[in-house]
């Protein structure tokens, strides 16, 4: 395997992470800050609707700053960002405070979760974008496999403002990492014609291109039900299963394991059959098992092992869904990627706060609410799928190696 592809996929994954970390280190956290602060579970639950709302908007600003300036200035002042927001959070003294804490938070994490998509796209296209999506993604795995973990781990040595802390100390080292290890990929010439009206017909281009609308949309809704998840998942394996939170921490992982070691396949079976392939078939095992765990659950079946078995099923295929859309949809977005990689980003962010935020309105303490979330996101990514991908010439990119 090519070594400036690992070291690239290293240096991104670990940038990428930071941004979920301050998500998924707090998941475990969410009852007991509630009762510390004395704020009800919806109430808690703002401050991640805020944090992720604040990650939606503020990628639409650094994407075209870094068409214009560079990929490292915009990731330079967002991870400062991020760390002041770190050290916010860690001293709030009620729950208005960590909110507003948590938004400034995410607005610094964005520049990190939204610039590497644009990266990849600098150098590289088809299945070699794949794989290093892929690779990224593996990278990207240790915030869902050992934040919760870790999470837990503090709550049981002492409290959820520690968490805090550490979210500030990984924010100096991604400072660190970014001037140390990470080289310019958009080249000064490249950002001649860059400015605030260019950015501004970037988004009108994109927003007439329905094909990579139609990308767009497909990953969202898989990312919408992924989010969904990571929003009501403690409560419900908390609160309705009686697991604790370090069972419950154990319980993420074992699907955040199926996401991303599934998704190291996705060079492979992009070279092999072509990124138009994998899409349709990932999206439709997406799909089906979604639907399948909707059925048994309606039916009244209410199991621990159920629920997590299902999704572990529908959540490998999504490993597939996520980074073969992004790299098809950027694939013709070379000129304006930042700008491309900050409107999807914006997109499926925003769409995944609102599908978080209806199931968590509805909660009624059990798993329906998120498993109806979960279906429904499921059967219009599968609709999309087939208005996109359906018949139609192919692209290079969508042609598998010979």
């Amino acid at each position: 395997m090519n070594a400036q592809l690992v070291r690239t996929a290293v240096i991104l994954g670990l940038l990428s992470v930071i941004g979920p970390l301050a998500i998924d280190m707090y998941l475990p956290a969410l009852p007991a800050i509630g009762v510390d602060l004395g704020a009800s579970d919806a109430v808690i639950q703002r401050s991640l609707m805020a944090y992720m709302a604040a990650v939606a908007v503020c990628q639409l600003v650094y994407g075209p700053l870094s068409d214009m300036f560079g990929r490292k200035p915009p990731l330079y002042f967002g991870m400062a960002v991020f760390v002041v927001g770190s050290v916010g959070c860690a001293l709030a003294p009620n729950a208005d405070m960590l909110i507003l804490f948590r938004f400034l938070q995410g607005v610094g994490a964005c520049a990190s979760m939204s610039l590497p998509r644009a990266i990849v796209r600098d150098n590289y296209t088809g299945a070699e974008a794949a794989q290093l999506m892929s690779l990224i993604m593996l990278v990207f795995s240790v915030s869902p496999i050992l934040a919760p973990l870790s999470g837990s781990l503090v709550i049981a040595f002492g409290d959820w403002r520690a968490m805090f802390w550490v979210m500030t100390v990984v924010g100096v080292l991604g400072l660190l990492l970014l001037v140390f290890a990470l080289r310019e990929t958009r080249p000064r010439e490249a950002r001649l014609d860059s400015g605030l009206g260019s950015a501004l017909r970037a988004y009108g281009t994109l927003l007439r291109d329905w094909r990579f609308l139609g990308l767009t949309l497909i990953g969202t809704f898989g990312m919408s039900s992924f989010m969904a998840f990571l929003g009501n998942s403690s409560f419900v394996y908390i609160d309705h299963y009686g697991l604790t939170p370090t069972q419950y921490s154990l319980a993420f992982s074992v699907n955040a394991v199926s996401f991303f070691a599934v998704s190291q396949m996705t060079g492979w079976l992009v070279g092999r059959f072509g990124l138009n392939r994998v899409v349709r078939v990932a999206v439709a095992g997406y799909t089906a098992s979604m639907l399948t765990l909707f059925a048994v659950v309606m039916a009244g079946i209410d199991s621990v092992f159920v629920l997590g078995g299902f999704m572990f099923v529908a959540f490998g295929f999504l490993g597939l869904v996520l980074p073969s859309t992004g790299v098809l949809a950027m694939e013709e977005q070379g000129d304006i990627a930042g700008s491309a990689s900050a409107l999807m980003g914006t997109v499926q962010m925003i769409a995944a706060s609102v599908v978080m935020g209806i199931v968590g309105a509805f909660g009624d303490g059990t798993a329906r609410p998120m498993v109806i979330a979960f279906a429904a996101c499921a059967i219009l990514a599968f609709v999309i799928t087939q208005l996109t991908l359906g018949a139609r010439p192919r692209s290079p990119a969508e042609v598998p190696a010979e």
